[in-house]
């Protein structure tokens, strides 16, 4: 996809103005969000002089915490008005976890992302839907600036690539996600890190807790669906965290009869995250649209304000 040059000048401009810039990814963050959003913030910050904010709400999985510049992502946002907000990897501003007041009092908002359900709630929205994931949206849109990439940001957008698209495994990558790949390669990042922090690097903990979720694993339709429930009492007998239970759903994915999976988290009493995953022909996205989420065709997810019980229930539906 080929970029509105109007588009790209007015993002250079808002940034220009802004005396303090906003990043935000969506909450339950994945490898995508926290690259794409760190990508860009680390370019803002090297090459625009400006002070950045990087907010993200939930907690930061452990194996991303290598990453370049992660200190510089905060909970919490500190201002009353904020003069230019960007989100990366967003679908809805529902998914940012921010209150209506504070979103309200945003100056300027610019929408990065690239799932085929985002609802474009931002002043400018730079939404590819052919991209293999946000981090490539945000390569595109430094090159279309003419600025060049350092390796600090090259390691972030390349951990964004390499987990949205399963380590170039799945059907969103394209010759030109490999292209753009070899291009970041070419800055001397540390693959061996990379990839020993993000593919090798399982906790104790989050080993029971994949043990414990597959022992509670349920298979309808001809073993073709598999759901796993989490509550907050299995995490507790694990010693994990909410976010060790996102890896489940993959596990589940790849069972050979498997066509879709479906991992149920606990949030508290009456909320539930739950993530979704398709092997080939479902379209997971509009599972997740029924309840105000999103995602793509074959990785989606939402948030129920339910039990868990009541949950799982109305996604089996």
């Amino acid at each position: 996809m080929e970029y509105i040059k109007e588009d790209i000048e007015l993002l250079k401009q808002k940034i220009k103005d802004s005396k303090k810039v906003y990043l935000m990814a969506h909450v339950n963050p994945d490898g995508d969000a926290i690259g794409s959003t760190l990508a860009l913030g680390t370019f803002i910050k090297e090459n625009m002089n400006k002070d950045i904010n990087i907010i993200v709400k939930d907690n930061i999985p452990s194996n991303f915490k290598f990453m370049p510049n992660i200190d510089l992502i905060k909970k919490d946002i500190q201002e009353d008005k904020i003069d230019l907000l960007i989100t990366l990897d967003c679908a809805s501003s529902d998914r940012l976890g921010l209150d209506n007041n504070i979103l309200d009092n945003v100056n300027f908002l610019i929408n990065i992302d690239h799932h085929v359900t985002n609802t474009r709630f931002g002043a400018l929205n730079i939404v590819d839907h052919t991209a293999s994931s946000t981090g490539e949206v945000v390569y595109n849109l430094i090159k279309s600036m003419n600025y060049d990439i350092s390796k600090d940001i090259a390691t972030c957008l390349y951990v964004s690539i390499s987990t949205d698209t399963g380590s170039f495994k799945y059907t969103n990558t394209t010759s030109k996600t490999h292209n753009i790949v070899s291009k970041l390669l070419e800055k001397d990042i540390d693959l061996e890190t990379i990839n020993v922090e993000i593919y090798q690097n399982r906790s104790l903990e989050k080993t029971k807790l994949l043990i414990s979720g597959l022992n509670n694993l349920k298979l309808l339709n001809d073993n073709k669906i598999g759901i796993v429930s989490i509550d907050s009492e299995i995490l507790d007998l694990c010693g994990a965290k909410l976010e060790d239970a996102e890896s489940i759903v993959n596990f589940i994915r790849d069972i050979n009869t498997i066509e879709v999976a479906c991992v149920i988290r606990e949030v508290e009493d009456e909320k539930v995250r739950v993530s979704l995953r398709s092997k080939r022909n479902i379209d997971v996205s509009k599972v997740a649209l029924k309840f105000d989420g999103g995602g793509h065709t074959k990785a989606a997810g939402c948030t129920i304000y339910e039990n868990i019980k009541k949950a799982e229930e109305k996604v089996i539906e």
